[in-house]
């Protein structure tokens, strides 16, 4: 039965109830509810309940607020203040989907209620039911026509489904009502305009854009922008000495701007080389301290030309000393001819320099200073770097140092060379090094850092970070407040490296909470946005919302959590207690004293370190206490505390893995260890489907990719080993692997794969850990296969080795400790600085190689399933 109306007193003080929560003054607002439903009469008023519960909720009490609110919608379920209440307790908890329904049944009792409709269009563009948008702007123009927002609101739900023609018809109907005299500049007016000219430019009216940009030009700020989408359209329309004019224009604002030399070639379109090199000598004459004219023609021209120009720009930016220059150069190492040019006229230059001075014994002119050399040897090392001599750039680099011991960047670069060379304890001490000369930059703390974490030196990495983190909090959790995605990504990577699954699966979980954050906050933007009329950057950012997740940071983060619940999955961690009493029973009675000596320091340091932690929340809960008792402020409850013991000891391992895979199938598709890392988990849940599902997506992008031929193969087997599937379920199975395998036996798959690939030793390590799987007798040729070093495999690496190694190591080819370590060694004279191929004696901790997330025992899985 719905609730008896309020006589006026009780009316008054609801509205004051109302009012308090619009104006954040929390506990007035439950004064007055208390006032009301103290009478006797309204003890059950149903909209003062859910007023109540709305206002407790504010107050991180959410469990009353739930009892209230809904207390109240049972007693007064017509009130649609009581499903608009409950809609927006829904909201609070991100339940969109629930509180959408809440407010569907609050207008089917108020249709025209302008707060409902407002909060349900914001929902509506939150989940992006566009269709269910365009309804409800639609009602909302009806009810408001002559507020701004109810115009392009509606504007945008027809540009978002790309009704381009009916949005284009709203923004012109909402641009006549605006009264802006033609020579005024009005921001807001002008932003409109070149929204406008958006819809037309996405909806391909190239002839109509171009007349719009020209008769609003006076009325626009952003004048680049308008000279821009000039030269767009032109070359769009083919008035290509118009567009080659603008382009010009554009040239002589901003002379390093690649793009706008792309737009002038296509304007021009020069019929020969000799054109195009016309074309780059006249604007270097026009603009000679632009670096783009000059460095962009050595993109296409090769031979003698090159040389010269090269040369040319070589000298120049050497006797300026240019720290960047082999940046700018990196993009011409994909042609041989070019790199063997570019070697040849650098080391020419640095024997020139050593004896006489001078770019060339031959020239006369003035003697080169001093530091030329230094930025020669600077840039061969980095040349050599790239074509992996490590031991000639490291020569270089030394020289380097040798000759100036105080400048930042060459111990920049000794750092990035042990990197390359696999060396990363040596790598992130340069580092340090380089940090030490300059502690004020924050660039190169961060890079510091990250190689510290490289190193698994995470104690070390938080202490370079807390230079500068705010005091008084710890590093790790102020990089946390500030979504600090690349240490906590580099954070997870070392943590799984060094076995501490539970901490790394923390961080990871951090990161996915920082997304589902950085999805939440857009929230803000869709009132904000329309009231500002910043319409450009609006829908971009609902453009980038909607594939977020395809982000590098979330994709390394959600691969190193499923590998993580993948390797717990196979491999259970024990509980503490048993992992010591197996631990203590291998020990002598002074290794077990040693053993329990070292536990109790550990366990006392454990302590005092949650101590503090524990004293500094409590510092920051009263400090956050005092505030919002003094404010008032909203807050939400608190946020659920990961713990690392926790995590790592989870249930269900798969399940946890799908929740981020889910975001990866979605948004990042194209990415074949998303299919390959899918096919793992149903792999082990035994859904022949699905992996069925992942191997040919996987298959589409990739055919020949290592992981997916050890994923065929083992799926093959499996269904060989599965006869009692359903009809249907095998026959759509043996239809499909049909197409993959062409009637091949599994032995003769993999032999094929060898001989395709016999020159890459990642593509031979999959073959030969295939030929172990079928047949562990061969053992002998699988391990020769995996292992071959010769000169013609392109990719004799660090990485690629020391996964071999890995998986020599771990019994994926079973007991074959002396291939392992005769392996070791020969890796060892290949790169012997790379930490992971050093003796033990020579280095204990020699734990940087990358981990093998992906082996498995391949047979207890397959009889599992």
């Amino acid at each position: 039965m719905p609730s008896a109306p309020l006589p006026p007193k009780e009316s008054n003080l609801f509205k004051r109830t109302v009012k308090c929560y619009e104006q954040k003054q929390y506990k007035n607002g439950l004064k007055f509810c208390k006032m009301i439903l103290s009478n006797p009469k309204f003890a059950e008023h149903g909209e003062t309940l859910a007023m109540k519960g709305l206002t407790l909720n504010c107050l991180g009490k959410k469990e009353d607020a739930y009892e209230f609110v809904r207390k109240g919608l049972r007693n007064d379920v017509k009130s649609h203040v009581c499903w608009h209440v409950y809609g927006l307790l829904q909201r609070s908890d991100k339940k969109y989907d629930e509180a959408i329904k809440c407010y569907r049944n609050a207008l089917k009792l108020d249709k025209d209620n302008l707060q409902i409709l407002r909060d349900l269009s914001l929902l509506q563009i939150q989940m992006r039911d566009l269709e269910g948008y365009r309804e409800t702007r639609y009602q909302l123009l009806q009810l408001r026509p002559t507020q701004r927002a109810s115009w392009i609101g509606y504007a945008i739900a027809y540009h978002l489904l790309k009704d381009y023609d009916m949005a284009l018809k709203l923004l012109e109907e909402f641009r006549k009502t605006q009264q802006v005299p033609p020579n005024k500049i009005d921001y807001e007016y002008s932003e409109l305009i070149l929204y406008q000219n958006q819809v037309m430019r996405e909806a391909d009216f190239f002839q109509e854009s171009l007349d719009h940009i020209e008769t609003y030009e006076r009325q626009i700020c952003d004048k680049l922008m308008i000279d821009e989408i000039k030269g767009e359209m032109l070359l769009n329309l083919g008035r290509l000495e118009e567009a080659a004019e603008i382009y010009r224009e554009l040239i002589d604002r901003n002379a390093e701007c690649w793009s706008y030399y792309e737009g002038l070639e296509k304007a021009l379109q020069p019929h020969s080389l000799e054109e195009r090199l016309e074309l780059y000598e006249e604007i270097s004459k026009q603009h000679p301290r632009a670096v783009s004219p000059r460095r962009l023609p050595l993109n296409f021209v090769t031979g003698e030309k090159f040389r010269e120009l090269l040369d040319k720009f070589l000298r120049v930016n050497f006797s300026k000393g240019c720290p960047p220059l082999f940046t700018t150069l990196k993009s011409l190492y994909y042609s041989t001819e070019k790199i063997s040019t570019i070697e040849e006229l650098v080391i020419s230059y640095e024997a020139s320099l050593k004896t006489c001075h001078l770019f060339s014994p031959d020239e006369n002119g003035e003697l080169e200073p001093p530091t030329t050399l230094l930025w020669v040897r600077y840039f061969l090392a980095q040349h050599f770097d790239k074509l992996g001599q490590f031991s000639l750039a490291l020569d270089y680099i030394n020289s380097a140092v040798t000759s100036t011991p105080t400048l930042i960047e060459l111990f920049y670069l000794k750092a990035k060379i042990y990197k390359h060379v696999g060396n990363l304890k040596e790598a992130a001490r340069w580092m340090d090094e380089a940090q030490s000369l300059d502690t004020a930059d924050r660039f190169i703390n961060s890079k510091c850092a990250k190689y510290m974490l490289r190193a698994n030196l995470v104690k070390e990495a938080e202490e370079m970070c807390s230079k500068f983190t705010r005091e008084g909090t710890s590093a790790t959790e102020n990089l946390n407040e500030m979504q600090c995605m690349w240490f906590q990504t580099e954070c997870a990577l070392a943590f799984q490296r060094l076995g501490k699954y539970g901490e790394a699966l923390k961080q990871c979980h951090e990161i996915e909470r920082h997304f589902f954050e950085i999805t939440d906050d857009q929230f803000d933007f869709h009132t904000y946005c329309m009231r500002k009329m910043t319409l450009r950057a609006y829908v971009d950012l609902l453009r980038l919302e909607d594939v977020l997740r395809k982000h590098a940071f979330y994709f390394k983060a959600a691969r190193s959590a499923i590998e993580i619940y993948l390797k717990l999955h196979d491999n259970p961690l024990a509980s503490e207690n048993k992992e010591q009493e197996v631990n203590s029973e291998n020990l002598s009675a002074k290794e077990l004293k040693k053993m329990l000596s070292k536990q109790r320091r550990a366990q006392k340091k454990a302590k005092l370190e949650e101590e503090k932690k524990h004293a500094e929340r409590e510092r920051q809960q009263k400090s956050q206490k005092k505030k919002r008792d003094e404010e008032e402020e909203e807050t939400s409850g608190p946020k659920e505390e990961l713990v690392p013991e926790k995590l790592e000891r989870v249930e269900n391992p798969l399940e946890e893995a799908i929740k981020f895979l889910i975001p990866l199938k979605n948004l990042a598709a194209d990415n074949i260890d998303t299919h390959l890392l899918a096919f793992e988990i149903y792999f082990r849940k035994g859904k022949f489907l699905l992996m069925l599902q992942s191997i040919k997506r996987a298959f589409a992008i990739g055919d020949n990719n290592p992981w997916l031929h050890e994923c065929l193969i083992k799926f093959s087997k499996c269904v060989s080993n599965h006869s009692n599937l359903p009809e249907i379920v095998n026959k759509v199975l043996t239809q499909e692997m049909e197409k993959i395998f062409i009637s091949k036996d599994l032995e003769s798959f993999n032999e094929e794969f060898l001989k395709r690939n016999s020159t890459s030793i990642r593509h031979l390590l999959s073959g030969a850990k295939m030929m172990y799987f079928l047949d562990n007798s061969r053992q002998e040729k699988a391990i020769a296969m995996a292992t071959r070093l010769d000169e013609v495999m392109r990719d004799r690496n660090v990485k690629v080795l020391t996964m071999v190694l890995d998986f020599l190591r771990d019994g994926t080819f079973g007991e074959c400790h002396s291939q392992s370590e005769a392996y070791r060694t020969a890796c060892h004279k290949m790169f012997p600085l790379a930490t992971a191929f050093m003796s033990p004696s020579s280095d204990e901790d020699s734990c940087f190689a990358p981990m093998n997330h992906m082996a498995i025992n391949h047979e207890a899985l397959t009889n599992e399933i």
